[in-house]
C-alpha cells in the first residue's frame, strides 16, 4: 500500500559463497547472486544458516546511490562529522532453501553519537512503499532522528527486490509508455481494455526479466531478512522503527518472531484485517476526508477555489474531468492530465505545510495553467507514473517493487467485473480518489506468481509492547488501521498514541509531543500513558 513515497494514481489504492572480499551495498545488481557451495559439495541448510549468522558485514563508506536507488549524491557526513557506512548483507535468495541460491541486501548505517556505555543497539528503520530504497532514504532523513543516534546506531536497508538488493525490473522496450493509460477508464471498453492489456504485459515483463526473484520478495521473506540481520548486527532484540507499509513489516516480523522483539514503533500503521479491495476503499475515504479537510482551510484562507469546502471539492472533481478529456501543456512538453491531477493533489496531502502549495496550483490550473502544479509534482517525487527516473533504460525501480511485493503479498486478483460492481461504493466514499483507487485493484491481474494470503498475518501474543502512533487525519493509512493492528498484535502488545493531525504518518511531522513520547519509549523504554492525545501544530499565519 501507498506510504512514504509519494503516490501515484495506479498505486492509490510495493552467496554460501560471495567474492571472499564481500559485497559492498552497491554492487551491481547483477553481482547481488551467487551458489552457496562447500569443499565437499552442495552445504545443508543447518551448514547455510550458521554462515549466514557468522558472517561479518564489510562496513565501507557509501558511494552515491544507483538509478536503481533514485540516483543522486553520495550523502554527506552528518554535522558531527560521522560518515555514512554501506555494506552488504548475504540472505538466502528463497528462505525455505537456505543452502539455495543467496542474494545481498544494501545496508547503511551511521554509528551512535553516545558512548559505548549509553549505547542500546541498532535501531532498525523501514520507511514504507513497498519499494522504497532505505539506503538512499535515511541519509536524507538523518535530522529527524539526530536525538535517537544517542543510544542507538540508525540502521536502513533494500529490502529485496527493492533498489540494490536483487532488484525487480519490470522496465521493458515493448511496453506501452504508462503516462498514456488512463487508469480511470471511463469510456465503455477501450480504455479499460487497454489497462487490462497494460497490467498484464507488465506482468509478463516483470517475470521476464525478474523471474528468479519475483517468488521470493514478499513480506514473510524480507521479515526472515530482519532477524538475520538482527543477529548479524549484534543485538538481542530487533529495535525497530516502521512507517507506514514498514509497520506491516513489523507486525508480520513481530508475528514470526515474537520473543526478538524490542522496542518498536509503527507510525501510519497499515490495517492488517483488510484486503485489497476493502484497503483501498479506506483509502479513498481517507484521501476524500484529508482533501476536504484541505478545502476547509482553504475557503478560511479566502482561496479562489469557492467559498466553502463543498464548492471546493466539486471545483477539483469537475477540474478532473475536464483535464482527463483536455490535458493542460506542461513546461516539459507533457500534459497535465486528470490522473496527474490527482497525483498531485495526493502527493500534496501527505503533508499539512505542502497544503499552501497545492492551493496555488489548484487555482492556476483552474485558469488554464498547468505549471505549478506541475513543479510541485515533480518536488514531491511525481513526474510521470514512474516517478523521474534518471533515464529511460535505467529508472528506478521503486514502482516495479512496489508491484511486486505487493502481489506476491496478496492472493486476491480481481476482475474488471469485480471493479464494476465496486465502483459506486468507491464513488460515494469519494467521487475525486474512488475511481483511481477502485481500478487500481487490477494491478495484480495476470500476475505470475500466486499471492501468500488476502491480508497479513500480525499476531504475536507474548510480545513486547510495541508503540502504534495513529493520525487521525491520515488519508494512506487511514486512522482506525492502529486500533486495528493493537488488536491483531493481540492482548497488551499494542499500545496506541493519537496524534490529531494532518498527513501521512505523525512522527516527521515535527509535532513535539509525538516525537517527545516516541523519543522517550525507544531511549528509555517507558511508554506514554494508555489514550494519550497529542494534537496538531497550526500552520503558520499566512500560510
Amino acid at each position: 500500500m501507498p506510504t512514504a513515497r509519494a503516490i501515484s494514481t495506479a498505486v492509490l489504492l510495493s552467496t554460501a559463497t560471495l567474492l571472499a572480499s564481500s559485497l559492498t551495498a552497491c554492487a551491481p545488481a547483477d553481482q547481488q547472486r551467487d551458489r552457496r557451495h562447500g569443499t565437499g559439495g552442495t552445504t545443508t541448510d543447518a551448514q547455510a544458516l550458521t554462515s549466514l549468522r557468522d558472517q561479518s558485514l564489510d562496513w565501507k563508506p557509501c558511494p552515491a546511490p544507483s538509478p536503481a536507488q533514485g540516483g543522486g549524491k553520495a550523502p554527506a557526513a552528518l554535522p558531527d562529522g560521522t560518515r555514512w557506512q554501506c555494506a552488504t548483507l548475504r540472505t538466502p535468495l528463497d528462505w525455505k532453501n537456505p543452502s539455495g541460491d543467496a542474494i545481498g541486501l544494501a545496508l547503511v548505517r551511521a554509528r551512535s553519537s553516545g558512548t559505548p556505555d549509553d549505547r542500546i543497539g541498532s535501531l532498525l528503520f523501514n520507511f514504507g512503499g513497498p519499494g522504497g530504497s532505505g539506503v538512499a532514504t535515511l541519509p536524507g532523513l538523518a535530522a529527524d532522528y539526530e536525538k535517537l543516534r544517542t543510544r542507538y546506531d540508525l540502521v536502513s536497508f533494500d529490502p529485496r527486490g527493492v533498489g540494490n538488493s536483487a532488484p525487480v525490473r519490470c522496465h521493458d522496450a515493448g511496453l506501452p509508455d504508462e503516462d498514456d493509460i488512463d487508469h480511470t477508464p471511463d469510456d465503455g471498453t477501450a480504455e479499460t481494455d487497454a489497462l487490462v492489456r497494460f497490467n498484464r504485459a507488465t506482468a509478463a515483463a516483470c517475470e521476464k526479466n525478474s523471474g528468479d526473484v519475483l517468488p521470493h520478495v514478499g513480506t514473510t521473506q524480507a521479515a526472515q531478512d530482519l532477524d538475520l540481520l538482527r543477529h548479524v548486527l549484534g543485538d538481542a532484540r530487533l529495535h525497530y522503527f516502521g512507517i507506514s507499509y514498514g509497520t506491516e513489516l513489523g507486525g508480520v516480523y513481530a508475528h514470526l518472531f515474537p520473543d526478538h522483539v524490542g522496542r518498536a514503533v509503527l507510525d501510519g500503521v497499515v490495517d492488517p484485517t483488510h484486503d485489497t479491495m476493502q484497503e483501498a476503499l479506506a483509502q479513498a475515504r481517507g484521501f476524500q476526508l484529508a482533501f476536504e479537510h484541505f478545502a476547509t482551510w482553504c475557503a478560511r484562507q479566502g482561496c479562489a477555489l469557492g467559498d466553502d469546502a463543498d464548492d471546493i471539492v466539486k471545483l477539483a472533481v469537475a477540474l478532473e474531468a475536464a483535464l482527463d478529456d483536455t490535458p493542460l501543456p506542461t513546461p516539459d512538453g507533457g500534459a497535465l492530465d486528470g490522473d496527474a491531477l490527482i497525483d498531485a493533489i495526493s502527493g500534496a496531502l501527505y503533508r499539512q505545510d505542502y497544503w499552501p502549495a497545492l492551493r496555488v496550483g489548484l487555482e492556476a490550473a483552474a485558469d488554464d495553467n498547468a505549471d505549478v502544479l506541475h513543479d510541485l509534482a515533480e518536488a514531491l517525487g511525481q513526474r510521470g507514473r514512474g516517478g523521474a527516473p534518471d533515464d529511460d533504460d535505467h529508472p528506478s525501480n521503486e514502482d516495479d517493487a512496489f508491484r511486486a511485493i505487493t502481489c506476491d503479498d496478496s492472493s486476491n486478483r480481481y476482475t474488471v467485473a469485480d471493479v464494476r460492481s465496486r465502483l459506486p461504493e468507491f464513488l460515494e466514499a469519494s467521487p475525486l480518489f474512488g475511481p483511481g483507487l477502485a481500478w487500481s485493484a487490477l494491478t495484480c491481474d495476470g500476475w505470475p506468481v500466486p499471492g501468500t494470503a488476502p491480508h497479513p498475518e500480525v499476531s504475536a501474543p507474548g510480545a513486547p509492547p510495541v508503540l502504534l502512533v495513529g493520525n487521525t487525519g491520515d488519508p494512506a493509512t487511514p486512522y482506525e488501521g492502529a486500533a486495528r493492528m493493537a488488536e491483531r498484535l493481540g492482548k497488551k502488545v499494542g499500545v496506541e498514541l493519537t496524534y490529531r493531525g494532518e498527513g501521512h504518518g505523525a512522527y516527521d511531522s515535527g509535532n513535539d509531543c509525538v516525537r517527545n513520547a516516541v523519543d522517550t519509549y525507544l531511549l528509555t523504554g517507558k511508554l506514554p500513558a494508555p489514550d494519550t492525545i497529542c494534537e496538531a501544530d497550526p500552520l503558520p499565519k499566512g500560510k
